[in-house]
């Protein structure tokens, strides 16, 4: 049973899709995809408020409770320890961003997030470089006993017929989270882990292709989402992520080390006047 507790949804990797080519340089991208028109206004930090980037329907871009860490990291696919430079406010200063987007059709993910880095670039004068580095990773891998396969309301891995975009979004209960992925590839959740949930970057070893529907449940602790989501009491009935991910969908996370191409920020400023 639910506590007073407000039932926060993190929508932070809400319809993910697979991996897109990551431009190497921070400047704006001549004929890349633009927002009309963005509104960006500084907030108070506040965790309980939660943090999210979603559409409202087919011409509202939303970021909410954001800095611009989690900005870059999200618009380049990354986990937040990927990225380096830049001052301190980088990682203090919170935004929420209300922005129209072109067009009478809902854009792509892949179109939001090249949006997104042209606001950064335009508006936050960001310009990085990448640097190859050793990082502690994860690895996702098939578990032991092989993958888990659901059929109907079952748990495991469902072969998706949807025909929406991809959709991986978190809630978070008193004692334990719920992830309802539709229609998602393993990059795409290997995208959630690393940028929203995880704290270090994931690979995808697990070699299963296709398209998945799969829940999750798990007690989390204070090594995912950026602490920002209770830890799960001692007394919590879901298992811990690792546990949940193995008797659950058949894989298994591998802590090891791997080269990343990280992102140094050489040039970052505060937004002006909308």
């Amino acid at each position: 049973m639910l506590t007073d507790e407000i039932v926060r949804r993190f929508a932070v990797a809400a319809l993910l899709v697979s991996s897109w080519a990551i431009p190497q340089a921070g400047a704006q991208s001549a004929g890349a995809p633009a927002f009309e028109v963005a509104t960006i206004k500084p907030v108070d930090p506040d965790a309980s408020k939660g943090r999210y980037i979603v559409m409202q329907g087919a011409d509202r871009f939303v970021a909410k409770n954001y800095t611009v860490k989690l900005l870059i990291a999200a618009a380049y696919d990354l986990n937040p320890r990927e990225i380096s430079g830049g001052p301190d406010w980088m990682d203090s200063d919170h935004y929420d961003i209300l922005a129209a987007t072109p067009g009478a059709t809902r854009p792509s993910h892949d179109e939001q997030m090249a949006m997104l880095r042209n606001l950064l670039a335009d508006r936050f004068k960001l310009n990085f470089h990448r640097e190859a580095k050793e990082f502690s990773i994860y690895a996702l891998k098939i578990a032991k006993d092989g993958p888990k396969y659901g059929h109907g309301d079952g748990p495991g891995l469902k072969p998706s017929t949807s025909a929406d975009p991809p959709a991986l979004i978190s809630t978070v209960y008193p004692d334990h989270m719920h992830l309802p992925a539709r229609n998602a590839t393993m990059a795409d959740f290997v995208s959630m882990l690393q940028r929203a949930m995880l704290d270090r970057p994931v690979v995808d070893e697990t070699g299963l292709a296709g398209r998945f529907d799969f829940d999750l449940e798990w007690a989390p602790d204070e090594t995912q989402f950026g602490g920002e989501v209770p830890v799960a009491p001692a007394d919590a009935q879901a298992p811990p992520l690792f546990t949940a991910l193995a008797q659950q969908l058949g894989l298994r996370l591998e802590a090891t080390h791997g080269p990343v191409e990280a992102l140094v920020v050489d040039q970052v400023e505060r937004p002006g006047a909308n």
